[in-house]
């Protein structure tokens, strides 16, 4: 009771001074309202081009409305469904085979005692994520060129870039390569809040490694799993262009050619501006209905936690 009772008066006492000097807490947030105001909201009104027979001339409020005609072009275009295709298999495999990746890093450098080891190790596995991508393709382009080291080991001369059914491993373990370590920080911090009484008691009652993780380890990090998954699987849609361009070439591109990477190309590279926005309003009205229903299968799935 006296413990509410302190907490109660901490709060009021921190409302107070929050009131009293409301011009201070306004000025430190004012430019980062003002910057997301700018960048991110006021952007936002560019959609209405997806609406339009959009005319760079005259402007956003005076091209003229065709309403839905360029959703239909898209949809009805005999490229839709590959283009959908691949972006799904993209990300649903990439989701799949990398999502486990930082888990299983986290409790292996949890295993690790000695402090010095575990550090350099974290060192090693996080460098990887400060490389651009674009060098990062540039990387895989040369390990998997005719003359580079992959086919100098296995003695035979395979362009794999230029092999529609390698894209996807490519640009999968790739990125796998560049972003577990610095994915698995989260997941080694939850675990430092792990009970190590209960790891002790557990070594003690004869409990193997699997036994550890399951009763100590993986309650620990249990909702950080969940809330990354959904983050994740509801970002399924949203694959940057960036890499998937670089990574492209003429042979390739029955596999390597997504939505994103579509957009790109009938925006900036065609300038056909009404279209681009439309595909690219239309992959994110359904990366948000993914995000709502992989939100709500895994709450029910974790006793009601969700995001």
């Amino acid at each position: 009771m006296e413990t509410k009772v302190k907490e109660e008066k901490s709060f009021q006492k921190t409302m107070r001074y929050v009131t009293t000097h409301w011009q201070l807490y306004v000025i430190f947030l004012l430019p980062a309202l003002l910057l997301t105001l700018i960048f991110k909201y006021i952007p936002m009104g560019g959609i209405l081009i997806a609406f339009q027979d959009y005319n760079p001339i005259r402007g956003l409020l005076g091209s003229r409305w065709v309403g839905f005609k360029y959703f239909e072009r898209f949809l009805s275009s005999p490229d839709f469904m590959k283009y959908l295709v691949n972006t799904l298999k993209l990300s649903v495999y990439g989701l799949l085979w990398g999502f486990p990746v930082p888990i299983l890093l986290a409790l292996l450098l949890n295993r690790i005692q000695s402090t010095g080891i575990k550090q350099k190790i974290q060192t090693i596995l996080y460098l990887p994520n400060f490389i651009s991508v674009i060098v990062l393709c540039g990387l895989v382009r040369i390990l998997l060129s005719v003359t580079g080291p992959i086919n100098l080991m296995l003695d035979t001369q395979i362009n794999f870039m230029t092999m529609p059914e390698a894209f996807r491993p490519i640009y999968i373990i790739s990125g796998i390569w560049q972003g577990a370590g610095w994915a698995s920080i989260m997941y080694t911090a939850a675990l430092s809040g792990a009970s190590k009484e209960l790891r002790e008691a557990a070594i003690m009652d004869g409990a193997n490694i699997f036994q550890q993780i399951k009763v100590v380890e993986w309650p620990a990090i249990k909702d950080m799993v969940v809330i990354q998954f959904i983050l994740q699987a509801g970002n399924i849609m949203s694959i940057g262009f960036e890499k998937a361009y670089a990574l492209q070439t003429d042979l390739n591109l029955n596999s390597a050619e997504i939505i994103a990477t579509y957009v790109y190309k009938k925006g900036l590279l065609d300038g056909d501006y009404s279209f681009s926005t439309a595909v690219g309003l239309f992959n994110t009205v359904i990366n948000v209905i993914l995000l709502v229903i992989v939100n709500k299968i895994t709450a029910k799935m974790n006793d009601g936690k969700g995001l």
